[in-house]
């Protein structure tokens, strides 16, 4: 679909998703050019890349947006990124896809914004080789049906006047655009308070170092401090209250772990190479310091609480979380109810995890396992070598011949055919 063609439909007036880098630059300007106003909508998400969200609103006036609203969705995000993080959904390489948790928290809030305005235009700067279109589109559809998505990435004609990122760059510093000088594009970047994004420009040359990329939110591990640090997290149902027995609400939590994961090199993750939904590889580098503390310390309390069977249940169940929102499926039908089943579990996450921080890596350090500190938790004496707890040794000679009565007719089996 082509800018004319929506035009035609009775509307001069399209709503952005825009974050103010080279794209929305390029695009709220090509659009202005052709007659259209663009409405830009900025949701704040925290993007710590840029000091002052506010300026956004200037820079993409300056590109020829008639009127320019900045959204609040920090809170929003924080509640998204928490079932992120209950359910450990990592992509390839186990990297946080934060990206992709902003998504339909952009979406959202766009489009309840649109409403009050009456716009039933949107369009996104995603590229038409990338995720996000599906993930900006899939949760438009399933949000508003009766909004019109535009990509300026699939129209032919944006397409012919702007093959690649070289153009736009061109295009840009030719219309004295304010966008970020030509030395400081070698990459993109894509941001909120829950993690970020490095990919395009030098990056695509897999044979180029990517130590060129300066991490945003912290560190990368070599360049730690050599003293360790120690963090105490407390958990209430399944959701991080406490850092050091300070009490935070859900968003000052994700930023002071920003913090304290990120000096520590956390979460750095300085190369991965992975398959897009498209089917296309792409190679990325990704900050997720904080998310990845409170990930770590999830984990080792998971490890005390569930049961074998429920472990591979929830281990099934983040892999569906993980591919449904790196595909765009954060809204519909599966996900929500791959989320619903992990709250009986959620609701036994109760207790108090100490982990180390040194250079990258987020170590286990100590638990209190009383039932006062951790209530749920199934770790007892029973598995001790030393004379005490409720197992007996000797139990498990009736066991070990139950198993073992498979094991040596598999055995016989194979004897019988190949006659050792």
């Amino acid at each position: 679909m082509n800018w004319k063609d929506l035009q035609k439909s009775g509307s001069s007036v399209f709503a952005g998703a825009l974050s103010g880098g080279l794209d929305s630059c390029t695009i709220t300007h090509w659009l202005a050019q052709k007659g259209i106003k663009v409405h830009a909508f900025t949701v704040d998400i925290g993007q710590p890349d840029e000091e002052d969200i506010n300026s956004i609103a200037d820079r993409m006036k300056g590109c020829g947006a008639y009127k320019v609203d900045i959204l609040d969705a920090k809170d929003i995000l924080a509640q998204s990124a928490l079932k992120l993080l209950q359910s450990q959904a990592r992509y390839e390489g186990g990297y946080w896809n934060t990206t992709g948790i902003a998504r339909p928290v952009i979406v959202s809030t766009i489009l309840n914004a649109m409403a009050e305005s009456k716009i039933k235009i949107f369009f996104h700067g995603a590229t038409g080789r990338g995720n996000d279109q599906v993930r900006f589109e899939l949760a438009a559809n399933m949000l508003d049906p009766s909004v019109s998505v535009y990509a300026p990435w699939r129209d032919p004609e944006f397409l012919e006047s702007f093959p690649g990122r070289q153009s736009m760059l061109d295009y840009c510093e030719s219309n004295n655009l304010p966008i970020k000088a030509r030395s400081e594009s070698r990459y993109s970047t894509d941001a909120n308070f829950v993690g970020l994004s490095h990919e395009a420009g030098d990056l695509e040359d897999v044979s180029i170092p990517s130590d060129f990329v300066t991490p945003v939110m912290g560190v990368i591990p070599e360049n730690a401090p050599v003293t360790p640090e120690t963090v105490t997290i407390e958990w209430a149902q399944g959701v991080p209250i406490k850092i050091d027995t300070k009490p935070l609400n859900l968003t000052e939590m994700f930023l002071e772990c920003n913090k304290i994961g990120g000096r520590n090199g956390i979460g750095i993750n300085t190369h991965a190479v992975e398959n897009r939904f498209v089917g296309i590889k792409s190679r990325g580098i990704y900050e997720a310091p904080g998310i990845e503390v409170l990930g770590q310390s999830l984990e080792y309390l998971l490890q005390f609480i569930l049961d074998r069977r429920a472990r591979e249940f929830y281990d099934q169940v983040s892999a569906v979380v993980s591919r449904q929102l790196y595909q765009g499926y954060w809204l519909d039908l599966a996900t929500t109810a791959a989320l619903s089943s992990l709250d009986p579990i959620m609701r036994l996450v109760n207790g108090t995890i100490k982990v180390r921080l040194y250079k990258g890596n987020v170590l286990f350090e100590s638990a209190a396992t009383g039932v006062s500190e951790m209530p749920h938790s199934l770790y007892t004496d029973d598995s001790s070598m030393e004379a005490i707890g409720n197992y007996d040794h000797s139990d498990a000679e009736g066991l070990l011949k139950i198993y073992g009565l498979s094991a040596k007719n598999f055995g016989n089996s194979q004897y019988n055919s190949t006659g050792r």
